[in-house]
């Protein structure tokens, strides 16, 4: 049968998501728990890769096993027993054999988190910025990206993606408490598009770029005419969704 397991992870310790050979990654511990669990061989299928040091709120992971069962809370609580501290199972869903984590799914979210000052306890889980910010001009060129699908300026060079179009349907920032989370939804993300577009817009709340050199700098298609990339602590997926009707 073939499950769609939904996790949480902090990204500190790990080389990202996907397997590497030189670097443990949450993919590679996270499959050898479901083997220890399990006792059969176990392949995992996340809904998307997260960089190294990134951190999940929620991802979503497809396997297949033998077992019909495991749709329940005994094997959360047994294979979150196995797991390291800082990776945590929340549900086990059974799907159609044929649903895929990645290709199936419609939507995500991820968010920035940063802070201004000093502040011991959120040293690797957000961004420390030393000079304030203007969050009003930030938010007017995050809207901007609503109006836009190629985002290419924002990817990383030399991608095997076929594309480099993404529909944005919200973005923006928000003070919470003693942080500003940037918040950004869209159907796809590419490959360390959320951290240059952060880096890209505290240029704009430096004033180092208006809105219009905000713009200018999409339609350029040109990766090396956007800011630089933001540390990957800050950066957290928190939201996969697939359609309404997907697991009925």
């Amino acid at each position: 049968m073939r499950y769609f397991i939904y996790f949480a992870y902090n990204g500190t310790a790990y080389h990202g998501w996907q397997i590497q050979p030189n670097g443990i990654s949450v993919q590679e511990v996270f499959t050898n728990g479901l083997r220890t669990l399990f006792q059969e061989e176990t392949n995992v299928v996340a809904a998307g890769r997260t960089d190294t040091g990134v951190h999940a709120k929620q991802m979503v992971a497809h396997f297949d096993s033998a077992h019909d069962d495991l749709a329940g809370n005994d094997y959360v609580r047994r294979l979150n027993s196995i797991l390291p501290k800082d990776i945590a199972v929340d549900k086990i869903i059974a799907v159609n054999p044929n649903a895929h984590a990645r290709f199936d799914a419609i939507f995500r979210k991820y968010e920035y988190h940063l802070y201004i000052g000093k502040n011991v306890f959120k040293e690797n889980l957000a961004l420390r910025m030393f000079h304030p910010l203007d969050f009003d001009l930030m938010n007017e060129a995050a809207q901007k990206l609503k109006d836009y699908t190629d985002f290419t300026s924002f990817s990383k060079l030399h991608t095997d993606v076929k594309t480099n179009n993404c529909v944005i349907t919200a973005a923006g920032w928000q003070q919470q408490d003693d942080e500003w989370v940037f918040t950004i939804e869209a159907d796809r993300f590419l490959r360390n598009m959320v951290r240059s577009i952060v880096g890209t817009l505290l240029d704009v709340g430096m004033h180092k770029l208006s809105v219009a050199d905000f713009c200018c700098i999409i339609e350029a298609k040109n990766r090396c005419k956007a800011g630089v990339s933001v540390p990957a602590h800050g950066l957290y997926l928190v939201e996969v969704r697939y359609p309404e009707d997907f697991f009925k």
